[in-house]
């Protein structure tokens, strides 16, 4: 797609004025995008469905994850992960004591387990299939 009008717009600084020349933008329609790779060849562009999951518990989070690769396996999609992501650590200091033991605290964590899963190109009975589940 070439540009081939190009507006010319004065802009003014404390300086001076200057021309610059800013491109008409064309509207582009919703359909798929294609784009050329660096050998020629068109590709369309993909849709990605992204996944985050997080849980306390990582048995929990494994499990989860599990039944929604399998629900997605079933209906033949394209799957990327479980990507691990950092484990999210919260640490809340508390006294023991209320007044003179000041000195003794206590420490508490809760730690919280993400993952990630990405569907490329997902088809419609794929997404009907994944907000059903319980």
């Amino acid at each position: 797609m070439a540009i081939k009008e190009l507006k010319t717009k004065k802009v003014s600084t404390k300086v001076g004025t200057k021309t610059t020349k800013t491109p008409k933008v064309p509207k582009v329609s919703s359909k798929k995008l294609t784009h050329s790779t660096s050998g020629g060849k068109k590709e369309e562009s993909k849709v990605v469905l992204r996944i985050r999951i997080r849980a306390y518990e990582s048995k929990i989070l494994d499990a989860s994850v599990k039944q929604i690769i399998d629900t997605a396996m079933r209906y033949d999609a394209e799957i990327v992960g479980p990507v691990p992501l950092p484990t999210e650590i919260k640490k809340y200091t508390v006294n023991r004591a209320s007044f003179i033991y000041k000195n003794t605290r206590e420490q508490f964590e809760i730690r919280v387990h993400k993952r990630l899963i990405d569907i490329i190109n997902p088809n419609p009975k794929t997404v009907e299939a994944l907000t059903n589940l319980s």
